[in-house]
């Protein structure tokens, strides 16, 4: 990992997107004059924001993030008409009139259903690698973010970004247990992981289900969270309960008690 990275970590998506003072102040396009704006960027310098077509923006096809909310986006769109796009979108230049989208798919989405024709975007040099870590980190830092989209996300960074735990927990500002109790609920069953994603389980119910070791017994608690309405506090005791029995049945087995007799004998 080069040296310039390795000091952005910690920093989250803006030490990624190379913000700096050379920043310019956002000015709408005259409107008499609208065919300029594609080309506001070579005016203004990268880094700057500038009022692109929607036309010329194409998404970010790193984007992690799949599912977006009808109805948050319908009131996105209602704001938008009202008051305008408040925070710019951030691209990347592909040509002389096509961009990518690096951050903001919401607002872009949402700027459509507006019916906009232009908005406003930061305007980076980027390459594929950076594309991909910039959508995660904005991914995981979103706060309506499920704990698997999260998982998923992180699972992503590790592989195809290269980065080590410690540097993922570094750069999303998550200790290093958060990152591996996130990264442990993709080890549990598709069923389970599918609850969690539409919010029948809480992360608490999730880390209890973890620490159950076989899929079978995980599958059981699962159901009796969802058919009983089960808080954290009962699963934890239920989980306690199955260890414990767990156990008794290891120490009463009579294979298990003969083998340490022969070897109690042997030595």
């Amino acid at each position: 990992m080069s040296a310039e990275k390795r000091n952005a970590l910690g920093k989250g998506l803006s030490a990624l997107l190379n913000d700096s003072e050379n920043v310019l102040p956002y000015k709408k396009p005259n409107s008499n004059n609208n065919n300029n704006t594609g080309a506001s960027a070579e005016v203004n310098g990268l880094g700057s924001v500038n009022d692109i077509k929607l036309s010329e923006i194409e998404v970010n096809p790193f984007q992690p993030r799949t599912d977006f909310d009808e109805q948050a986006l319908a009131d996105l769109s209602a704001s938008i008409k009202l008051q305008g796009l408040i925070q710019p979108i951030t691209v990347r230049r592909v040509n002389a009139h096509q961009y990518q989208l690096i951050s903001g798919e919401r607002r872009l989405r949402a700027s459509k259903l507006a019916g906009l024709t232009h908005i406003p975007a930061y305007v980076r040099t980027a390459n594929d690698q950076q594309m991909l870590e910039m959508a995660l980190i904005e991914n995981i830092q979103r706060e309506n973010l499920n704990a698997i989209e999260v998982a998923l996300s992180f699972q992503r960074m590790l592989d195809e970004v290269g980065l080590k735990q410690e540097e993922l927990g570094e750069r999303v500002s998550k200790n290093r247990s958060t990152v591996t109790n996130y990264l442990r609920l993709l080890k549990l069953p598709p069923t389970i992981q599918a609850s969690i994603r539409d919010g029948e389980l809480s992360m608490g119910h999730a880390r209890a289900l973890i620490t159950v070791e076989d899929p079978a017994q995980q599958l059981y608690l699962h159901k009796h969270i969802i058919q009983q309405g089960l808080s954290v506090r009962k699963v934890e005791e239920m989980v306690r309960d199955l260890q414990k029995l767990r156990t008794k049945r290891k120490e009463n087995n009579p294979s298990r008690r003969r083998f340490r007799y022969k070897r109690y004998r042997t030595i």
